[in-house]
């Protein structure tokens, strides 16, 4: 089978309100915050990550706070973000309770081949609800204001959008070993949407690519998505995959250290940034388990700076 990925490792959006969002994403979401630090390469921003209980890879949706626009909406782009949950009786549950929130939804519907209920967070950021039918292990956090057979599960397909997807494509299946698994018509009736699934497949293992010539380019800001990585086990196989990489002359970032996982940088052929990230060390690498979250959290190397850092953030609450 060669070389793998083998899922959705994280995704990290934008917003330009971090109390908000920590309200939005631990209160009507039900999200544990798994850890609040800063985006290494600015560390004026805070990078907050919520997960499952046990900020399994695969779980985390993550935020920069950066003080900018709403984003202008297009192509070349990460449209949508999917969270998985246990059935179609919890997207019924989650319809009403998004609702009781005064969070406008659409209609429980087929997308994709999955039961699913799209809505947006309070900033646009475009999100899914899909019922991925139980399937494979889960870790609900006790103390979620959601209920523990309805939580959010982790993370589903991802939606790129794309004006052609020829080269995309190409380096999906030749560079990155995924398989074109079928394609749909978009809910949104703009053009074709391509499914190309890695690893053993599933919802938690998919990235789905919209063909949409006829719109603009987007413009990054609040409510966009920075960038989506996908699994890869270890340093090793992260190894490998920055070779293969070279080997195809893609041009990269090299390896970068970001203490609770290791990552390497690339974008596809529309500019759209990907990330391959190690399953490990993980967040307990810094805190336990039981108090993920608590504390301003930073990696050693920017310790020395926790001083002129903490006094430069805004306070959550």
């Amino acid at each position: 089978m060669g070389l793998q990925l083998t899922g959705i490792h994280h995704l990290t959006a934008i917003t330009a309100n971090a109390p908000g969002n920590l309200r939005f994403y631990t209160r009507t979401l039900g999200l544990r915050l798994v850890k609040k630090t800063v985006n290494q390469d600015d560390t004026s921003a805070y990078h907050l990550f919520y997960a499952d209980a046990e900020a399994t890879p695969g779980t985390d949706l993550t935020f920069f706070d950066w003080p900018v626009g709403r984003e202008r909406r297009g192509t070349n782009s990460i449209v949508r973000t999917s969270l998985r949950v246990a059935s179609p009786k919890s997207l019924a549950w989650w319809k009403q309770h998004l609702s009781g929130e005064t969070v406008a939804t659409g209609e429980i519907g087929d997308v994709g081949g999955y039961p699913s209920l799209d809505f947006e967070d309070p900033e646009g950021q475009r999100l899914r609800l899909v019922s991925d039918g139980g399937k494979g292990d889960s870790h609900p956090w006790a103390q979620s204001p959601v209920p523990i057979e309805h939580q959010i599960r982790g993370l589903g397909p991802i939606v790129i959008s794309v004006p052609d997807v020829t080269n995309t494509e190409a380096v999906l299946t030749k560079v990155m070993n995924m398989h074109k698994a079928r394609d749909y018509v978009s809910p949104d009736g703009q053009g074709q949407v391509h499914v190309f699934e890695m690893g053993k497949g599933g919802p938690a293992a998919e990235l789905h690519v919209a063909v949409q010539p006829g719109l603009a380019p987007a413009r990054q800001g609040a409510g966009a998505v920075h960038h989506v990585a996908f699994r890869a086990p270890d340093r090793e196989t992260l190894h490998q995959w920055t070779a293969r990489l070279a080997e195809f002359r893609l041009p990269s970032s090299g390896e970068v250290e970001r203490y609770y996982f290791r990552s390497l940088y690339f974008r596809e052929p529309n500019g759209i940034l990907f990330e391959i990230a190690t399953d490990g060390p993980g967040f307990t690498a810094d805190e336990p388990l039981e108090t993920l979250g608590e504390s301003l959290a930073l990696p050693p190397f920017l310790e020395p700076k926790r001083a002129s850092i903490e006094a430069g953030l805004k306070p959550l609450a």
